[in-house]
C-alpha cells in the first residue's frame, strides 16, 4: 500500500488506463499544456501527445457533445469539466443524450464515457462555483453518478468508470485533492454499484459520502469519547444507490442520520431516509435525521460559507437528538 493524495490517486488511474487502452483519451479546458485546473493531468500532454490529451475552448456543451460523439464511435473519452457548476451549460447533452441514447436505440450501441468534475463548497469560490448538485444528476436513469470520499475509492472507481460501457458522472470534491490515504500499488478496480460500511458501530448509523465522510469520521471520533459508537456507511455511488449496507446497519442500530453537503430539500438525505422508511419501517426507533447545507446560495465570505456548510458539530447534535 502507498499513502498518496486524492489528486495522485485520480492521476494514476487516468495514466494507467490510458496506457492500458489506446481508445481512452482526455478532453477539456486546460487539461493539456496547463495540466488541469487541479493539476490532475500534469505531464499527460508531454507523454501521450495532443491526439489523446485535447485542450478545448471554454464551451462545456461542446466538450460533452464531442465526448458523446467519440463514445458512439467506440472511443472511451474522459471529459473534464472545470467545475460541476458548469455542467448546467451541457445539461441537455448529459441528461437527454448521454443518459438516454443506449436505451432509446435498444442497446444497439453504448456510450462509454466519463465526465470528471470537481464539486462542493469550502474554497470561497462564491455561490455560482460552490454548489453540490449531485442529487440533480442522480435523478436521471441511464447516468451513473459516482462520488468517492477516499483516495483508494477514487482510483479504483475511476478505473472501473473508464472501463464501463455506461456514461458516468465522476464527482471529485474540490477540498479533497490533498487528502491522503492508503492505496493498493497493484492494479485494482472497485465496483460502481456498492456502498460499504466504512466504520463499524452499534449505536447509530451515519449514512454519507464524498467530503461528508471526512466530517462523519471526525464526529464519530468525538462521539466515541462519550461512549457512543457510530457506524458509518459510505454510499460512494448515488446512482445506482446501494441500500443493502444501509439497511443492514440500520436494522442493527435502529437509528440513522444522513449527512450530505447539498441542500436539504429534495436531496440525497431525503432519498435515503425514504428508502429506510419503506424497507425497514419496523426497525425504526426514532425519526431519521438529516444534516445538510443551509437553504441559501453559498456565501463567498469564509465565515458565512462555513456557517452555511454542514459541520462536525451539526452531525453530533443530530446524533444526540435521535438517541
Amino acid at each position: 500500500m502507498a499513502r498518496i493524495t486524492m489528486r495522485e490517486a485520480i492521476s494514476q488511474a487516468l495514466w494507467e488506463e490510458m496506457e492500458r487502452d489506446e481508445k481512452v483519451f482526455i478532453l477539456g479546458e486546460e487539461v493539456g499544456v496547463w495540466g488541469g485546473t487541479y493539476a490532475v493531468t500534469k505531464g499527460f500532454y508531454d507523454h501521450f501527445g495532443a491526439k489523446r490529451v485535447k485542450d478545448t475552448p471554454i464551451a462545456e456543451s461542446a466538450i460533452i457533445g464531442a465526448a458523446i460523439g467519440a463514445a458512439l464511435t467506440g472511443l472511451r473519452p474522459v471529459a473534464e469539466l472545470m467545475t460541476i457548476n458548469f455542467a448546467f451549460a451541457a445539461m441537455d447533452h448529459i441528461v437527454n443524450e448521454a443518459a438516454k441514447l443506449r436505451y432509446m436505440f435498444g442497446g444497439q450501441f453504448t456510450i462509454p464515457m466519463v465526465i470528471r468534475t470537481p464539486g462542493g463548497g469550502g474554497r470561497q469560490l462564491g455561490a455560482t462555483h460552490s454548489q453540490t448538485p449531485d442529487a440533480i444528476f442522480a435523478h436521471f436513469p441511464g447516468l451513473k453518478v459516482v462520488a468517492p470520499g477516499t483516495p483508494e475509492d477514487a482510483k479504483g472507481m475511476l478505473k472501473s468508470a473508464i472501463r464501463s460501457d455506461d456514461p458516468i458522472l465522476f464527482i471529485e470534491h474540490a477540498t479533497l485533492y490533498q487528502v491522503r490515504g492508503e492505496v493498493p500499488e497493484e492494479d485494482y478496480t472497485i465496483p460502481l454499484d456498492k456502498a460499504r460500511i466504512h466504520r463499524p458501530g452499534s449505536d447509530i448509523t451515519l449514512v454519507t459520502y464524498s467530503k461528508m465522510l471526512e466530517l462523519s469520521e471526525k464526529a464519530a471520533d468525538q462521539l466515541a469519547k462519550e461512549g457512543i459508537e457510530a457506524e458509518i456507511v459510505d454510499l460512494r455511488c448515488l446512482r445506482p444507490l446501494d441500500m443493502d449496507p444501509v439497511l443492514e446497519s440500520f436494522k442493527k442500530t435502529n437509528r440513522a442520520v444522513v449527512v450530505e453537503e447539498g441542500w436539504r430539500s429534495y436531496g440525497v438525505g431525503s432519498e435515503v431516509a425514504s428508502r429506510i422508511y419503506e424497507q425497514a419501517f419496523d426497525y425504526v426507533d426514532a425519526p431519521i435525521q438529516r444534516v445538510a447545507q443551509k437553504e441559501v446560495p453559498l456565501p463567498y465570505n469564509r465565515n458565512l460559507e462555513q456557517m452555511a456548510l454542514p459541520q462536525v458539530e451539526d452531525i453530533i447534535q443530530a446524533v444526540k437528538e435521535v438517541l
